[in-house]
């Protein structure tokens, strides 16, 4: 079997083992004759695989029973006008942290529903930096605080979940959720894309304080509002059955390997291994400031452009797929997320190494 090593920021690799546990009940899951995309949602056999799902996440990232789980679609970006059209309440008024382009493209779309005021932004700085963010900043009448807690583009993140007070906290954990360990009764939304560390595209995933939920505007469509999904057990409509099914199986791949806490020390470990090739290259160089590199989207560069997209090509050829930068940064970007083996972050290191020594 020929596969290569995945480096895309998103769809991302799946793990192996995942995929093939897949492969091998697609056909006839749990012996009912059909294919898991096949099965009603109202079946008992699917009900087991969400109420599975919901059980695993919940032990994984440690979900206190205040919070609701719902599996949702239309991607984080649709969460961009939900959040606010759930929660700003009669103030509408909320505060947001830029800290690159999903975290511009969230403002943007709440500025349609009522004031958003940045209270800190790294664009001075081509967003290479996580600003400084207290509870000094905060509008204490703000219906909550948003931020993006790791950039996939500028591939930057926040160390430290940062001290707002009452305010409630919104997090868009799209490529760093079950990164690593966090403690989920900081924040009082959290929601993910699923095309990055959860499973394929097509699945989001919200986590909501219940005190939140049953605030939305009286013009907030059915399929936004938080109170549709939480009181229907995400299953108000036909949910993303295939998705959910390999979130669970997901799920169930990082439990086996020992949960949060041993993922994290191998992402820990993968990045480790990147940045220290990149600080001791006469040849590639980290855009990001040190305090702030994210250990999941590593973008790195060469001193021209003409050697970027050579490094590119070159290293398609040799398994390395998917390595080639954002427009808004350019260069490289390698995405390690949870299915990436070590393995594939060494051959990575080695490629990088080879090809200065051939181009320098």
């Amino acid at each position: 079997m020929n596969r290569v090593y995945n480096f895309s920021a998103g769809p991302s690799m799946l793990p192996l083992q995942v995929l093939e546990k897949a492969q091998k009940e697609l056909v006839n899951y749990n012996n009912s004759g059909m294919s898991v995309m096949e099965l009603s949602h109202r079946s008992g056999w699917f009900t087991d695989i969400i109420t599975e799902a919901e059980q695993l996440l919940r032990e994984l990232m440690g979900i206190p029973e205040n919070y609701k789980v719902l599996f949702l679609q239309g991607g984080a970006s649709q969460q961009f006008a939900a959040i606010p059209m759930n929660l700003f309440g009669e103030n509408k008024k909320a505060d947001y942290v830029n800290t690159g382009s999903w975290s511009k493209k969230a403002i943007k779309e709440a500025e349609k529903f009522g004031d958003i005021r940045v209270i800190a932004s790294s664009e001075d700085k081509n967003f290479t930096y996580i600003p400084a963010v207290n509870k000094g900043m905060i509008d204490p009448e703000a219906a909550y605080v948003h931020i993006t807690t790791n950039n996939t583009i500028e591939g930057t993140v926040f160390r430290e979940v940062p001290d707002i007070g009452n305010v409630p906290l919104v997090a868009d954990m799209s490529s760093n959720i079950l990164s690593e360990e966090i403690d989920v009764s900081k924040f009082g939304l959290i929601y993910a894309g699923a095309q990055k560390n959860i499973g394929p595209a097509g699945l989001t995933v919200v986590i909501i304080r219940e005190d939140l939920i049953g605030k939305a505007q009286d013009n907030c469509p059915t399929m936004l509002d938080f109170e549709t999904h939480s009181e229907s057990g995400s299953l108000y409509n036909t949910p993303p059955t295939f998705a959910i099914y390999m979130a669970k199986l997901v799920f169930e791949w990082i439990k086996e390997l020992g949960g949060l806490k041993e993922i994290e020390k191998v992402n820990r470990e993968k990045a480790d291994i990147l940045y220290r090739c990149i600080e001791e290259s006469n040849m590639f160089t980290s855009p990001v400031e040190k305090s702030s590199r994210s250990i999941m989207n590593i973008p790195f560069v060469t001193p021209s452009k003409e050697l970027d997209a050579l490094f590119v090509k070159e290293a398609k050829e040799a398994g390395l797929e998917t390595l080639k930068g954002h427009r808004s940064v350019g260069g490289m970007r390698a995405s390690i997320y949870n299915a990436m083996p070590v393995e594939g972050v060494q051959a990575l290191v080695e490629f990088m190494k080879k090809f200065e020594q051939k181009h320098q």
